[in-house]
């Protein structure tokens, strides 16, 4: 389908929008069924290694693998040619679900190797999905159905590991087997991704062009706005830690407060969370002004990371249940992770109408956000040992730090941010 080149701008047709949504929701979705489920089994009947309990051992080892490829990804996602995405993201899920078969079959502690592939392989494919949505006039809206599906997913496909593992699937299979019960709709997803038109004349208008950056357009746009990125990347890290350890110790997290979980948990959980969040950084597409949008989405950044420190104070004198403690924390936690996402990088690139991509943004993000989650891992873990599993002090402890120091680095961006005039 050719692109609109009519001239007044008008909405995009809800056809396109419609499928744009259901394609990048299905697609994201179904990645994180070769990802994610690994981390609602418990590992107990391998040993520790190096004095780690194994399950932070695997953990460690497919972020390692996730965070190498987001550093690959700063230059492969904003150089990559759109007719080339869904061919690279399908093979790029291919292998990682070829990583959980060798991991099955591998003996511990050698399997670990396996997921260090899975995670090297799944990286780009958020920034191939994106790619498909940036520059858009309903951009916030595309983009925030596309983060709740990693939101949603992962409650619902670690809802799906723990079931696979009641029918007496072992622990070692349930990933492989998860991931193969999402092959056929992620092909389905993708035949659909495929077909989405690229932005119009209207939305070019709008939000700019998004073309692919060589390495100069790169270096130029950090030269230009190179201590404001800093400043929205390290807040982004601070947000990738504490948005990892509660992803990736659910069950320990849930087990720390006292309640068993069950598969259902998860994804309630979870979903409460993805439509809070929908809503209120979807709803920043009517904000038509990206001057605006883009100090609006500041502000809700900086609104999740109080909230994330006032929920952690609120645990700590018992005045929470623990089912309003993990969405409330969530919600938190989630705000200023998803309002980067969608709406920070995306509005900055249309209000400044430089030459950018989002994809190259977000890579440069999430690259330093999981670096710092390894570390964080690593430190913490060599020090406490295996300990007793209960990763709820951790978690409690960092939220309280990291969320303190993202909301005061808030004050200086948006001082910096406000000196840089708007282009359009």
């Amino acid at each position: 389908m050719e692109p609109d080149t009519g001239s007044p701008p008008r909405a995009a047709p809800w056809g396109v929008a419609c499928a744009a949504v259901v394609a990048a929701f299905g697609t994201y979705f179904c990645m994180y069924a070769f990802r994610k489920p690994f981390t609602v089994a418990t590992y107990s009947a391998s040993p520790p290694l190096w004095g780690i309990d194994f399950k932070t051992v695997l953990v460690v080892a497919q972020v390692f693998g996730y965070m190498v490829s987001k550093f690959v990804g700063i230059r492969y996602v904003a150089e990559i040619q759109p007719h080339r995405r869904v061919r690279s993201l399908l093979t790029q899920i291919g292998m990682a679900e070829l990583s959980l078969l060798l991991f099955a079959v591998t003996p511990a502690p050698w399997n670990a190797f396996w997921l260090f592939t899975n995670g090297l392989m799944l990286g780009m494919v958020f920034g191939l999905v994106m790619g498909f949505l940036e520059g858009r006039r309903n951009t916030e809206a595309l983009l925030s159905a596309l983060c709740i599906s990693f939101i949603i997913a992962d409650g619902g496909v670690k809802s799906v590991g723990s079931w696979l593992m009641t029918l007496g699937v072992p622990e070692e299979w349930m990933p492989f087997a998860t991931g193969a019960l999402f092959i056929l709709p992620l092909i389905v997803c993708c035949a659909i991704l495929k077909r989405i038109p690229p932005p119009n004349a209207a939305d070019v208008a709008a939000r700019t062009e998004r073309a692919p950056m060589a390495a100069a357009d790169r270096k130029r746009f950090l030269k230009r706005y190179g201590f404001g990125v800093v400043l929205i990347v390290l807040v982004y890290l601070f947000t990738t830690i504490i948005r990892s350890i509660r992803a990736d110790f659910a069950p320990e997290i849930w087990k720390g407060l006292g309640v068993t979980p069950d598969s259902r948990l998860f994804t309630l959980t979870e979903t409460v969370i993805a439509l809070a969040i929908l809503v209120l950084n979807g709803s920043m597409v009517l904000i038509r002004n990206n001057r605006t949008a883009f100090f609006a989405s500041l502000g809700i950044t900086w609104v999740g990371l109080v909230l994330t420190v006032v929920v952690v104070e609120a645990a700590k004198l018992e005045l929470l249940p623990p089912f309003a403690f993990v969405v409330l924390l969530g919600l938190g936690i989630y705000l200023p992770y998803i309002a980067i996402h969608t709406t920070v990088f995306e509005r900055f690139i249309a209000m400044t109408r430089d030459r950018g991509t989002i994809g190259y943004l977000m890579y440069l993000a999430d690259a330093f956000g999981y670096l710092g989650y390894v570390a964080v891992l690593l430190v913490q873990k060599l020090f406490q040992g295996s300990g007793d599993g209960n990763m709820l002090p951790v978690l409690l402890t960092l939220c309280t730090v990291v969320a303190t120091a993202g909301a005061i680095l808030m004050v200086p961006a948006v001082l910096y941010f406000r000196r840089i005039r708007s282009a359009g």
